[in-house]
Order: structure tokens, then sequence, then C-alpha cells
């Protein structure tokens, strides 16, 4: 209880960061289609975000070495309104988008901050307990969210992005007047996308199509529900959903990654979520319900495959690489999360919803094929490490599960 309450004000600023920032993406595809933009320009927004986002991730380490945590925090807390007030002020897709990559800044920033924080004051003895709350608060919050888009929607445009502005500086209350003193400022990981190539290329293909899935999903979900018939506030279950399956996904992928060859995991994970997407397409016509659980389906079949991906990586480093192949991983995802929201809208503006999902079943079958050839070229690891969910938050999370890895592989 005590280590709770000396962690209540970072869980708390986590938890109204991803209020405020799990809205802005299902919010501005409502908004933008409603204000004619084109599919495409839809898709560039979530793309813009997950720029800001990889910036983001690569400066916040130095930032906080030049003036301080609760310093870095507060200026990313500030891009983060100025990106969400903007949006009142001038509504063309190209502003919005410059925008955007201010909010995907200010995530990938605040996220660094709190990582860099909590990894700093944790033990060994309270590490386990910590990961799990903050994990936990951030899942929570995130769901929390999407079911907040439905009543966002139904008010005026400027009220809406008022109450995320609102939440983001909110965010900016507990960090800053908390009477713990922040750690030493730590030293930022070197980014050497070649660091998880060189280690297991198929582990950096798979969170390339973890990308694809998640970001396709979160950012042009919406575009999606609204060809399909919901409306804003299923729209927002919709999303909540998906997020919901990947939450209930993680202890069995993790029962099944530690029980047998990772690949073969990756590789059935992939089959899944193949067949989830085809379900989806399928029962689309068949009614909110279906149209629910499909999302809980292709969630829990999707997300666990960037933490797979990375327990692989991870049974080929040694302790000392695995922050910066956690980093290195994290630059795969955002090139593909970057890719992937403008793809897959512009598929959906050209052959209509199903392409949405034909292209992250695409990236799938890819992916198998890839994984199939891999394992001819090197044999089972039998020294392996334990799976890990691995939040796609900054570059920092590598501290907070090296010695998790390293322990229990012990």
């Amino acid at each position: 209880m005590r280590m709770m309450i000396s962690f209540a004000a970072l869980f708390l600023s986590v938890v109204l960061l991803q209020l405020s920032s799990g809205g802005v993406g299902p919010l501005d595809a409502l908004v933008g289609l409603e204000s004619g933009f084109t599919r495409g320009q839809v898709g560039l927004l979530g793309s813009a975000h997950f720029i800001g986002f990889f910036i983001g991730c690569w400066w916040a380490p130095r930032l906080m070495g030049n003036v301080g945590h609760s310093r870095a925090f507060a200026c990313f807390t500030a891009l983060g309104a100025i990106g969400l007030i903007g949006h009142t002020l001038i509504q063309t897709p190209y502003a919005w988008a410059m925008l955007r990559v201010g909010s995907g800044i200010c995530v990938a920033g605040c996220y660094t901050v709190i990582e860099a924080w909590l990894q700093a004051k944790v033990s060994n003895e309270t590490r386990g307990r910590a990961m799990g709350t903050y994990r936990m608060a951030d899942i929570s919050a995130s769901l929390a969210a999407q079911f907040m888009i439905g009543a966002l929607a139904s008010v005026e445009v400027y009220v809406a992005y008022n109450i995320l502005t609102l939440l983001c500086c909110a965010s900016l209350l507990p960090l800053t007047l908390t009477k713990s003193s922040p750690p030493k400022t730590p030293s930022a990981p070197r980014l050497r996308p070649i660091l998880a190539a060189r280690k297991s290329p198929l582990a950096a293909a798979g969170v390339i199509v973890a990308a694809l899935s998640a970001a396709s999903f979160r950012m042009v979900g919406p575009i999606y529900g609204i060809e399909v018939g919901l409306s804003a506030a299923q729209i927002g279950t919709f999303l909540a959903a998906f997020v919901l399956g990947g939450a209930i996904s993680q202890l069995p992928a993790g029962w099944l990654a530690d029980k047998f060859d990772r690949r073969w995991v990756l590789i059935w994970f992939s089959l899944a979520a193949m067949a989830s997407c085809g379900v989806t397409v399928l029962i689309a016509g068949g009614g909110t319900q279906a149209v629910m659980a499909s999302a809980v389906l292709f969630g829990f079949t999707s997300f666990p495959i960037y933490s797979i991906s990375a327990a692989h990586a991870h049974d080929f480093a040694t302790s000392d690489e695995r922050v910066e192949l956690s980093a290195a991983l994290m630059f795969f995802y955002a090139c593909g999360a970057i890719a992937a929201p403008l793809l897959t809208a512009n598929l959906i503006e050209i052959f209509g919803p199903p392409a949405m999902f034909a292209f992250i079943a695409g990236g799938h079958l890819l992916l198998i094929i890839y994984g199939l050839s891999r394992m001819r070229a090197r044999p089972t690891m039998e020294d392996r490490t334990p799976y890990v969910y691995a939040p796609r938050t900054s570059f920092i999370i590598g501290r907070l599960l090296r010695k998790d890895r390293d322990r229990r592989q012990k």
C-alpha cells in the first residue's frame, strides 16, 4: 500500500493522459469526415500522430537530461494541449496533421518521463506490483477513453476538444505537485535498428505487422465503423472491444509463448488474426453485436503479436543489450504505425471497408511465410526469456522490463 501511495501521482497522470490522448484519434476521424475530409486525409492524421510519437521517443530522454523530469513533462503536456486546442481554431486536414504531430510528441514524451521516474524508484521487490498496477491503469484508462467518444461526438466540436485539452492539462498536476523527488536522469538508449534486425529478423517483421494491425484499427477503425453503419457511441464501444480483446489475450498468449516454440506461436496467432479479419468482413452486416464480437476477436488474435515478437528477440540478447533492443523494436513498430493509417484509409477510399482487413490479413500472411522460412534458417532456442507484456509507450520501457526478463530467466 505504501508503494501504491508513493506512485499514485504517476499512475494518476497516466490515467489523465490516456483519457486525453486516447480520445483524440477517433474524434478526429468522426469530426473530419463530417467536415468533408477524405478518408485518405483522415488516415494522414493517424500517420502524423505516429510521426510525432517517434520524435517524442527520441527527444524525450535528451530533454530530461537538459531540464529535468518535471519541466520536460510540462513541455510535452503543453505541446499536447496546443495540438488539441488548435483543432478548434482551424479545420483543415493538413493543419490538423501538424497539430497531431504535436499530440504524438506529447504522448511519447510524457510516457517516457513517467516510465523513467517509475524505473528509478522501483526495487526488485516492488517491480512486479508496480508494473502490474501501471499496466492496469493504462489499459483501464484506454478503455474509458474509447467509451468517452460517444459523449464527445454528441457535443459541439469546440466543447469536445476543450474537454480533451482540460484532461491533458490536468495530467500535469499530479506529477508536478508530488512531494517525491525526481530521480536522476537516465542516459538515452542508443537507437540501433540494426540490432533488432540482427538478433531476430522475424521479431522485427513481427512488430511491423503488429503496428499494421493496431495502428490501422485504432486510427482508421472509426471510418470502418461508419461505413458498416455504427453510430458515434457504438464506434467508441467498437474500439474499446478491440482493446478489451487484446487485454484478455495476454495470459493465454504468455502461457503459449513460454511453453512452445515462439515462432510457431507467432505463426498461429497470425493465422488466427487472418481468420478474424475474414470473420469481421463476413459478419459486418450481421448487426451491432456481431461487429462488436468481431472486434474482440480481432484484438484477441492480433494484440499479443508485438509482445511475442519482443520475447523472441530477447531470447537472443544479453542483459546489456535489452534496453537498446527494446528501443530498436519500438523503432520498427513506429515505422509500421506511420505507414499503416494512411495506406489503410486510402484503400478504404478506393475499394471499400473490407479493404482494411484485407490489407491487415495480407501483412499477417507475409509474416507467416517469413516465419516458416526463418524456422529453416535457425534452430529452436532452448534457453528462453519469459514472456512479458510489452507496452508500446516509450524507449524507456526496456529499462523497466529488463530486470524482470533477467530475473525470471534465472
